[in-house]
């Protein structure tokens, strides 16, 4: 059973919420997460970054000047990689970079930092209720403001067809959304607190309940 502070508008506590979520503690492995992080990162790189070998370049392949009885060094062509716009000989070429990483350490990662940030007491509900149909950055922030999170780096579990508070948070610079069906090590680790929407509590326990 994990207690969880549920937060009004206005900022204050109105409620311990009390989510029966069915999940053990593993035994913390500081490798496996660095091994998440590097394979996150690897697999995040675009792979797009390239050069032209000499056989690329648009220019004339015709030999500048005689071999021979010239005084100057001998060219093959201005495609070299000797001159001044020339090929590159051994440039990086587009590549794609996958590292796996298997399921059962990729659960132990998001078990040892959803402990990690009970242990903090870092993870907040917040009964929050659009007042309108239209997103508002503004309420969004006063919000934040209200809780004591304005200045703290926040990720905010959302639906993915929660258009409205997605919308509305998606704008402030501390704020990073993580869909209930795609959280990741880095973004659930590097921050300062969990912010869950009291309507979406079902989905946060059915998130972490994959975590055992």
């Amino acid at each position: 059973m994990i207690a969880i502070p549920v937060y009004n508008k206005q900022g204050k506590t109105s409620e311990m919420m009390e989510v029966s979520v069915d999940i053990a503690r593993k035994e913390s492995s500081p490798r496996t997460f660095a091994c998440a992080i590097r394979s996150l990162f690897q697999n995040w790189r675009q792979g797009t970054v390239s050069c032209k070998t000499r056989g690329e370049l648009a220019f004339s392949n015709k030999k500048p000047w005689r071999q021979k009885g010239t005084g100057r060094a001998r060219v093959s062509s201005i495609r070299s990689p000797l001159w001044r716009k020339g090929g590159v000989i051994f440039g990086p070429q587009p590549r794609v970079r996958q590292l796996a990483m298997n399921a059962q350490h990729r659960r132990l990662v998001l078990n040892n930092v959803f402990f990690s940030m009970l242990d903090k007491s870092a993870v907040h509900c917040f009964d929050l209720e659009p007042v309108s149909k239209k997103p508002s950055t503004k309420c969004a922030v006063e919000a934040l403001h209200n809780m004591g999170l304005a200045d703290k780096k926040v990720v905010l579990f959302l639906r993915y067809d929660d258009e409205i508070n997605m919308a509305s948070f998606r704008n402030v610079p501390q704020v990073s959304i993580v869909l209930f069906d795609q959280p990741n090590a880095y973004h659930l680790s590097n921050t300062e607190s969990w912010v869950v929407l009291k309507k979406d509590v079902d989905a946060f326990k059915t998130m972490v309940a994959r975590w055992n």
